[in-house]
C-alpha cells in the first residue's frame, strides 16, 4: 500500500467514523483466552495442521501455532479457531507470488 493509500485511509477512517480494519483492509483478531481466535478480513488458508494455521492476508501472512487446532468455521473473509493457542504472529513474505 503506497504512502497515498495510507493517508486516504486514515482520512476516511478518522472523519467519517468508518473502523480502519476495514478501510485498510487489516486483519481483525480476537482472542477468548488462549484457546478461541476469530480473524476476519483474511484472504485465504495457507497452510493447516494441528499445530500451525496461516493465513494470508494482503500483505504478508497470520501464523497461529498451538496444539490441538480445530478449524471450527471457515468463510471466505473469516474463521474461527479452537484449541490451545501458543503465539500469533505477523510473517512478511518478499515472495511477489503470495500478493
Amino acid at each position: 500500500m503506497n504512502e497515498w493509500q495510507k493517508r486516504v485511509g486514515n482520512w476516511l477512517s478518522n472523519h467519517l467514523q468508518l473502523p480502519s480494519d476495514v478501510v485498510l483492509e487489516l486483519p481483525r483478531i480476537t482472542t477468548i483466552g488462549q484457546f478461541h481466535a476469530y480473524v476476519e478480513n483474511h484472504r485465504g488458508l495457507i497452510v493447516f495442521t494441528d499445530r500451525e494455521l496461516q493465513l494470508k492476508l494482503k500483505k504478508g501472512a497470520l501464523k497461529i501455532t498451538g496444539s490441538k487446532l480445530v478449524i471450527k468455521t471457515l468463510l471466505p473473509e473469516e474463521i474461527l479457531i479452537e484449541g490451545t493457542i501458543d503465539a500469533i504472529m505477523f510473517v512478511e513474505y518478499k515472495d511477489e507470488n503470495m500478493k
